[in-house]
């Protein structure tokens, strides 16, 4: 089965950080190429931010904090091919779809080479750094994980700083909560 990154999105911040954030959902690839032959310490505030963290959406050609590992139909990716190669011709130059094409297919392939083994919804980020006259790439892999430092097995998953619990009581009383009358309580007990 083919797995390609698909670009998500868990708050709004792409959206402050980048000149142009990527749309939830859609199919990404890293990018790097854009910032071939350019001087990272001649781009702007928002751009040095696309160098360092962003991955590529391919039909917005916005940029990305995070990709999530998902599961492509092999028309999937044919799609993504072709929505790729086609910006490259709108949005850089390229002289047609015979000479975009196969960068197209270079930059599609590491996404999905980089998906490679891991299990659908696994999130990766990207960090570039400028390094001997070009451009280096580290990815990092976050996984939800069944416990954490801080947890046990019979906290069975609930090991988060707060866990939010609905009920059915309308008691607007049960709702608030006086955290100064609680801890001068706790204090004098």
């Amino acid at each position: 089965m083919i797995r390609l990154p698909r670009t998500i999105r868990l708050d709004r911040s792409d959206e402050v950080v980048f000149a142009q954030a990527a749309t939830p959902g859609e199919w990404a690839v890293p990018g790097t190429f854009l910032f071939a032959g350019r001087d990272p310490d001649t781009l702007g505030r928002k751009e040095q931010i696309a160098f360092r963290s962003g991955l590529l959406g391919v039909e917005s050609f916005g940029w990305s904090t995070l990709v999530t590992v998902t599961f492509a139909r092999p028309s999937d990716r044919d799609e993504a091919l072709e929505i790729l190669a086609r910006q490259l011709i709108d949005k850089l130059g390229a002289p047609d779809m015979a000479a975009a094409l196969p960068a197209a297919e270079e930059e599609l392939t590491l996404a999905e080479d980089l998906c490679r083994g891991h299990a659908e919804g696994t999130l990766i980020a990207l960090h570039r750094t400028q390094a001997d006259g070009g451009i280096r790439e580290q990815f990092r892999t976050l996984k939800p994980r069944d416990t954490t430092a801080f947890s046990a097995g019979y906290l069975s998953g609930h090991d988060k700083a707060f866990h939010i619990v609905e009920t059915d009581e309308d008691d607007e009383e049960a709702d608030r909560f006086d955290l100064a009358a609680f801890m001068e309580e706790k204090s004098t007990s």
